[in-house]
């Protein structure tokens, strides 16, 4: 029996029956939130409402209009039709339908519900009742759409993404990619589904990623920026990863990783290092690479195992940069690279420290340095092709050596200059290592640089002046005037030091121009009595050509109302190579009046051209040629030569050095106009020249 009759049969047989048959009704009817319609089926079809229950008054707020009446009665025309087809539904498929539908409300609110339709048959079998339960779905519906708009969002989020997105499951197995994944990848979503991620990522990163994987499994968001993927193609990316927890109901189901192709970026990023750590010219390694390199290696270098830097400099390098032009000499600078970094069987690295200055990074003891140096400086016995013209550069190295000479980079490359400083100051074209004694005389340099640029301001150059003798008569009308320091910090500091420092830092022209200055007032001085024709002789640097010297010259003859015969400039023959620059200033000093000569004639590369080009009025005798001149028949011959070429010539000459009578006698006898040195005079100052009645 089913449980439907035998509960009608449970009620006919109670008394109180009627009463629980009316309260089942009631909860079912009023009381239960679905909503309930029951129709009955008329001909047509047409559908009359017999029964609605409290929540579905509620919800259509129609009740007293509903009873009694048809569908089309009640509803609007499109929502009546619908709901029609619904109901007929139920008779054409003599079955239950479940129909859904959406109410406006006049608010702009949008109610939606769903109906099961049940048809009620008589005893024979005919529908004449359809019950329709119908429930708000409103909420449901509501938040089905917001889950829907939710996914789009983060769709379109993750398909559009320009950044790789990879959901990948606790196994590594990839669950899905967008479409930025499969180009950065360069496999299909279908291709990849399934695999594991690790065959994604280079071999040589696998446990990098492996450690972010399972710190992210864990539920820390990370990220890296130097893992590479394998592209389908086989070339490697470099990819910027993101790697974020997928969770679901407070649980870590998976991770996602977000992934950045950022190969162009670590390709440029690649080009900085390397132009941070390279010389642009020459493509050698630099000084900061030499500074990291040392430093590292000094860090690791537990067992204080030797190695050695090499300092080099280039040998008048400068002067063929001049030369030849700075392109010209940046060719060369190349050349020089490759030739130190041909041989690369020995455990060395180059480095260009800037200019035309080298260093070598040797892994070795003292002699395998001695050996290296030795090898470079073989290899630059041979000449350099510019052009089809060839060079000879010759270099000079330093030497110091890890631990003996220095424990941190600075010191040994501070030594290693020391040395070189060292060999430049012996002669160039060899090799020294350095030694601690090296150091004080260094130091000195550097302190004697600061002391000399104080010197002008603190009044401590003074000009000294060695008398220039008529060797004929004994007479004294001429002087040269030589430069002395007399420091307030070391004293009486020798030409011999001061002289090439100032040279080297620019100090020259304004000392040159203080000589200048000092010897035209002192002719002034001198010639103040009327009859007085003394003149004073003074030693031009070749850079001083460089600086404006006719016109510095023109002024202090202006200023002190001398004649500019009574002024001499001297110039060395090394000054006289670059025709081009040095005719015109000889040319205009000439056009002042003022007197040339050459100085230590005979020594440089001297050439009988320079007489006819340019406007020289004395030949100086350098007292090399002086000092054997009476035992030693060479000298003796080209100091001869050279009196009587000036003489020739309708030049004045003047031997130097000259300390002794027998070298005096020899001078007198070949017809030399003047002379000067300790023999007659050592140079001394203006006050003591006054004193001593010699002017």
């Amino acid at each position: 029996m089913e449980l439907k009759e035998l509960i009608t049969e449970e009620l006919k047989n109670d008394r109180t029956g009627r009463k629980i048959e009316k309260i089942i009704f009631n909860i079912i009817l009023k009381h239960i939130k679905d909503m309930v319609f029951i129709m009955k089926v008329e001909e047509g079809p047409q559908f009359r409402y017999l029964f609605v229950n409290q929540a579905g008054a509620v919800f259509t707020n129609t009740m007293d209009q509903m009873i009694g009446k048809t569908i089309e009665e009640v509803l609007p025309f499109d929502r009546a039709s619908a709901l029609q087809q619904a109901y007929e539904s139920v008779l054409s498929s003599n079955s239950v339908q479940t129909y859904s539908d959406e109410l406006k409300l006049p608010g702009g609110e949008t109610l939606y519900s769903q109906s099961v339709l049940t048809p009620v048959r008589d005893e024979n079998d005919a529908i004449r009742y359809i019950v329709s339960v119908t429930r708000d779905i409103t909420d449901e519906i509501n938040e089905k759409k917001r889950l829907m708009l939710t996914e789009q969002r983060y769709r379109s989020i993750v398909d559009h993404n320009l950044d790789g997105i990879f959901a990948i499951s606790f196994d590594s197995k990839i669950i899905e990619v967008n479409p930025a994944g499969q180009k950065l990848a360069g496999y299909s979503e279908k291709q990849m589904t399934h695999r594991s991620i690790y065959d994604l990522v280079a071999e040589g990163d696998h446990s990098k990623f492996k450690e972010l994987f399972e710190s992210t499994i864990s539920g820390v968001a990370l990220e890296t920026l130097d893992c590479r993927f394998v592209h389908s193609k086989g070339h490697f990316i470099t990819v910027h990863i993101r790697t974020v927890p997928i969770v679901i109901d407070h649980e870590i189901k998976g991770i996602y990783i977000i992934t950045r192709d950022i190969s162009e970026q670590a390709k440029n990023a690649e080009t900085v290092k390397y132009m941070a750590f390279h010389d642009q010219l020459t493509g050698l390694f630099n000084r900061r690479a030499l500074l990291n390199d040392l430093e590292e290696k000094i860090k690791r270098n537990e067992n204080k195992e030797p190695f050695a830097l090499l300092s080099i400099d280039l040998d008048r390098f400068k002067y063929l940069n001049d030369t030849l032009g700075h392109l010209a000499g940046d060719q060369i600078l190349i050349k020089v690279g490759e030739r130190l970094t041909e041989d690369r069987k020995q455990n060395f690295k180059v480095y260009r420290q800037g200019g035309d200055e080298f260093i070598i990074l040797l892994e070795g003891n003292r002699r395998d340095a001695t050996r290296l140096a030795q090898d470079i400086l073989s290899k630059f016995s041979k000449s350099f092709y510019l052009h089809s013209d060839e060079y000879y550069i010759s270099p000079s190295i330093g030497i110091s050596t890890y631990p003996s000479d220095g424990k941190n980079a600075e010191a040994l490359i501070k030594n290693a200059d020391e040395a070189l400083y060292r060999v430049k100051e012996k002669g160039k074209a060899h090799f020294q290592f350095y030694r601690t004694e090296m150091k004080s005389l260094f130091t000195n340099v550097v302190s004697l640089e600061t002391q000399l640029r104080k010197a002008l301001d603190r009044n401590e150059l003074i000009l000294y002046y060695q008398p220039q003798v008529e060797l004929q008569t004994g007479k004294i009308t001429s002087f040269e005037a030589l430069l002395r320091w007399n420091s307030s910090e070391y004293g009486m500091v020798s030409p011999a030091d001061f002289i090439p420092l100032a040279e080297d830092t620019g100090l020259i022209i304004p000392i040159g121009n203080w000589v200048i200055e000092t010897a035209c007032k002192q002719i002034r001085d001198w010639n103040k009595q009327e009859g007085n024709k003394i003149k004073v002789a003074i030693n031009i640097s070749p850079k001083q050509f460089q600086y404006s010297l006719v016109e510095t010259i023109k002024m202090a003859l202006e200023k002190y109302k001398i004649q500019p015969s009574l002024l001499e400039i001297e110039i060395t023959e090394g000054a006289m190579h670059d025709t081009s620059e040095t005719a015109p200033i000889l040319k205009g000093l000439k056009e002042l009046g003022v007197a040339i000569s050459i100085d230590d004639f005979g020594t440089g590369y001297s050439s009988l051209n320079y007489i006819k080009q340019f406007p020289i009025d004395v030949l100086k005798i350098d007292q090399s040629f002086i000092r054997d001149v009476h035992n030693n028949e060479k000298d003796a011959a080209i100091t001869t030569t050279i009196i009587h070429l000036a003489n020739s010539l309708g030049m004045e000459v003047i031997a130097e050095g000259i300390e002794t009578k027998e070298q005096a006698d020899f001078l007198i006898n070949s017809k030399c106009f003047k002379g000067q040195g300790y023999f007659y005079s050592r140079p001394i100052s203006a006050e003591e020249l006054e004193e001593k009645k010699i002017v």
